[in-house]
């Protein structure tokens, strides 16, 4: 029987023959336990050392982004709390425009706000529209949408929507209403055109959307708009 395994000369001959093997191995330099000795040449403790030290900046630097992103978190739970709560005590459906417009405008740096309601009677007021669904044919896809849709609107939405605004709206945020039927639609502007994009997420918008939706929902009922 053979034996292949390999002698401790074998591996001083091949790093003698090969001086930069560690070249593109600097993975093993992490494992090895080498005596510092002082010389002219970078010892393999020195280049241990650094890349210890490389690593643990990019150690410090994704903590730092962790942090980071905790901390952007937390500052957004505390508007979409206070947001929730505003919606919970409205008691009119005005109450709930205003709240609506507050909060996404002046806490969330939004520019502007559109909630268009479905009913049978007609009303508008400041951001705030009662109309019958078929008066709303422009939004009706944003409308019957099973998610919140972000980015750009067409011409024929943002004017209906943002009307005397829709020239200064450069992206939107169209989040359906729904519960147990179509209630009508919330539209958030941005004067930005990056304020709101297509490939952004939305889970804080459909959360604000599931909300509104059951308050919306006992108010319409409650108020026999």
């Amino acid at each position: 029987m053979t034996d292949n395994s390999v002698t401790e000369l074998q591996v001083v001959e091949y790093l003698k023959a090969h001086p930069d093997f560690f070249t593109g191995n600097e993975q093993l330099l992490e494992k090895l336990y080498v005596p510092h000795q002082r010389g002219n040449t970078v010892s393999l403790v020195e280049r241990q050392t650094s890349l210890l030290r490389e690593k643990n900046r990019e150690l410090h630097d994704y903590l730092g982004d962790l942090v980071g992103v905790a901390r952007e978190n937390d500052i957004q739970f505390t508007k979409t709390k206070k947001m929730v709560v505003a919606l919970l005590e409205a008691e009119t459906l005005d109450d709930v425009a205003v709240a609506v417009d507050e909060s996404l405008c002046q806490d969330f740096h939004s520019d502007t706000t559109s909630l268009v309601l479905f009913s049978k009677t007609t009303a508008e007021q400041s951001n705030l529209r009662l109309l019958p669904q078929d008066d709303a044919a422009a939004i009706q896809p944003l409308a019957d949408s099973s998610q919140t849709s972000c980015g750009s609107l067409s011409e024929l939405q943002n004017e209906f929507l943002f009307r005397e605004q829709a020239f200064k709206v450069k992206s939107a945020a169209a989040v359906p209403l729904v519960k147990g039927e179509t209630l009508g639609l919330l539209a958030i502007g941005s004067f930005d055109p990056t304020y709101f994009q297509s490939n952004q997420g939305t889970l804080f918008l459909d959360y604000i959307g599931q909300v509104l939706s059951r308050v919306l929902s006992r108010l319409l009922k409650d108020q026999q708009v």
